[in-house]
């Protein structure tokens, strides 16, 4: 699972971890999106595991045992490791708050605990169309090693080893054949693009446009470079 720098090119989507209030009731749709967490580098593997789950009962009069029976799939885990590296901006704290969001993925959130189902945010990874790797999960462990430090003693360099557990459910906007949820798309900003008007089209909802900048580092909504290539979270990522 070693990763450096030279797992993580300039790809045109990046890997992105979608972080969501849990559900309120018995719902298994995730909340509203809380931030998306964008990788500084995409990972160079992921480790993605599922196990069936079988049961024998021993039997005195059968010799060779009896057959086993299928009680049904596990929950799929996933184990993605995460690099982060603003050694180029040495008096930053970038590498400290993005760590901070992973871990916080742990912590209960404060509208859980206001609806009286205290619980963790909900996470959704994300690459582009590889929908294998993607599900509606909760953050079961992170674990950080930090390798690097600036002159004032703040972390700027950290690997951080985050481990994924589904949460199984049907949920709208799945495929089918899959399972996987709609991915995201893809769109080549021209002239007269907005965030508000893509979120208008995208959604039907032009607030929705925060969702857009947060999944694409945007700090200044108001510039918006023709010919940059945006991602646009899929609906239900974006709480609609």
């Amino acid at each position: 699972m070693a990763q450096g720098k030279r797992g993580a090119g300039k790809s045109l989507v990046r890997a992105t971890l979608a972080i969501h209030e849990p559900p309120v009731g018995t719902s298994t749709t995730p909340g509203a999106l809380i931030k998306t967490f964008t990788f500084d580098f995409n990972p160079a593997q992921l480790q993605l595991s599922r196990r069936a789950q079988w049961k024998s009962t021993p039997a005195a009069a059968v010799r060779d045992g009896t057959v086993p029976e299928f009680m049904g799939p596990e929950p799929r885990e996933m184990t993605v490791e995460v690099f982060l590296d603003s050694s180029g901006r040495p008096s930053g704290t970038s590498v400290l708050k993005k760590v901070e969001s992973l871990l916080d993925c742990c912590e209960v959130t404060a509208k859980s605990i206001a609806a009286k189902q205290p619980s963790p945010p909900w996470v959704v990874f994300q690459w582009g169309s590889f929908s294998t790797a993607r599900f509606t999960a909760y953050v079961s462990s992170v674990d950080v090693t930090y390798s690097l430090f600036g002159t004032t003693g703040v972390p700027i360099r950290a690997t951080c080893q985050v481990s994924l557990h589904e949460i199984p459910a049907k949920t709208k906007g799945q495929n089918p054949t899959s399972g996987a949820l709609t991915a995201r798309s893809v769109h080549r900003v021209v002239a007269g693009d907005s965030l508000p008007s893509l979120a208008w089209r995208e959604y039907g909802n032009a607030s929705a446009w925060r969702a857009i900048a947060e999944a694409n580092g945007i700090d200044d909504p108001s510039r918006l470079p023709t010919g940059i290539e945006l991602v646009l979270p899929a609906a239900e990522e974006v709480g609609l």
